[in-house]
């Protein structure tokens, strides 16, 4: 990638296709990513995105109603998880952090299952195989790694540079800028770089991690850091959701040919708190919220289809209404999800049965059942 000038938040050489204002800007390399996508798909990624910022908004304040232990938003960052998310092929595998939620979104998952990990209730509740949608990681950085093996066994099993669109596959990784600064990123990146792995390493630079902004992790831009590696890397306008689509397709689409890894930083900004139990205000100005606030990532595709006319009163009052529908579902679920029982702990510890963990089941239980029931007088 060319030099940048300015430190890690510098906005040179930004991929866009859309303005803050919504107005479509060319671009030689990547227009011919988006130059099949109707009305129609642009209206759906819309969607996705009020529907990923609803979620947001009631897992929140089920947060603050003491219905889930904690919950990391991705207020402000819909578009380059929409976007990107959208270029995914069935096939694909996703290694997401924790607050990828417009990516699960788009990949079918049930939000609701999200929430059980945020409640307690389990680790995740999704199938990673049915929806090509790994279950959430909380240690930071750790998933690169998982995410480049991964990969590196879809390279060993023959299902990248074949030519079959149907059959060749890529891996995405999903971190922030504050997991570039953890080793475990760093390997990955050597891993990848060394077996050519088809994955993409992408990074949503949201400004801040936790309390510490970018400038106290790096000297240059994050993505710079990739060619280092032997990665070649784009850094892209993380707001607009049609240039974050382009350049992921772009990414995958030369994973998928056997050509190797990209490195993507989607420069975005995160407008929420790093998660419930965090207050910004200590930190950050109200200056400084209120100027990304006119860069919100849904005004600016709305404008976008206001101008073209292609976005019917129609279309908005349906939307509405199944974003009033999907926050009464998302607090009725929550609300009804039950509590794990102790045993529960020795499920889904391996794919297959283990000696060692049926040993330990079968201890617990005798253990628990060995308590004296206060409420009958007797023994469990």
């Amino acid at each position: 990638m060319p030099a940048v000038e300015g430190g890690p938040l510098a906005d040179e050489g930004l991929v866009q296709l859309l303005t803050p204002s919504g107005e479509r800007v060319g671009h030689p390399e990547y227009d011919a990513y988006v130059a099949h996508l109707t009305d129609d798909d642009l209206r759906a990624m819309y969607r996705d995105m009020v529907l990923t910022r609803r979620f947001d908004t009631e897992a929140t304040a089920l947060q603050r109603q003491g219905e889930l232990a904690l919950f990391a938003q991705a207020l402000g960052q819909e578009a380059a998880q929409v976007g990107s998310g959208r270029a995914l092929k069935p096939q694909d595998h996703v290694f997401p952090s924790y607050r990828e939620h417009g990516v699960a979104h788009v990949r079918g998952v049930e939000l609701t299952q999200v929430l059980r990990l945020f409640r307690g209730v389990d680790h995740g509740g999704w199938d990673p195989v049915a929806h090509g949608f790994h279950l959430y990681t909380l240690v930071i950085g750790s998933h690169a790694l998982h995410a480049t093996g991964y990969a590196m066994g879809v390279q060993r099993d023959g299902l990248v540079g074949t030519g079959d669109d149907e059959r060749d596959t890529a891996v995405v990784a999903y971190f922030g800028d504050g997991a570039t600064s953890q080793g475990d990123v760093s390997e990955a990146l050597v891993f990848a770089a060394v077996n050519q792995a088809p994955v993409v390493l992408f990074c949503q630079n949201n400004q801040w991690a936790i309390s510490e902004p970018t400038t106290r992790q790096a000297a240059a831009p994050i993505a710079a850091r990739a060619p280092g590696f032997g990665i070649p890397a784009v850094r892209v306008d993380g707001n607009d959701v049609l240039a974050s689509y382009a350049v992921t397709a772009a990414a995958l689409e030369r994973a998928r040919r056997g050509d190797g890894p990209t490195f993507v930083e989607a420069f975005t900004y995160r407008m929420g708190a790093h998660t419930t139990s965090d207050d910004p205000s200590r930190y950050r100005s109200s200056e400084q919220e209120e100027h990304w606030r006119r860069r919100d990532p849904i005004d600016r595709l709305r404008t976008h289809l206001e101008a073209r006319g292609a976005l019917p009163a129609a279309f908005v009052d349906g939307l509405q209404a199944e974003a009033d529908a999907f926050g009464e579902h998302l607090r009725t679920a929550v609300r009804a999800m039950g509590h794990p029982s102790s045993a529960s702990m020795f499920e889904h510890v391996y794919a297959t049965p283990h000696a060692g963990v049926e040993a330990d089941r079968t201890w617990f239980e005798t253990y628990e059942s060995s308590f004296l029931d206060a409420r009958e007088g007797s023994h469990r």
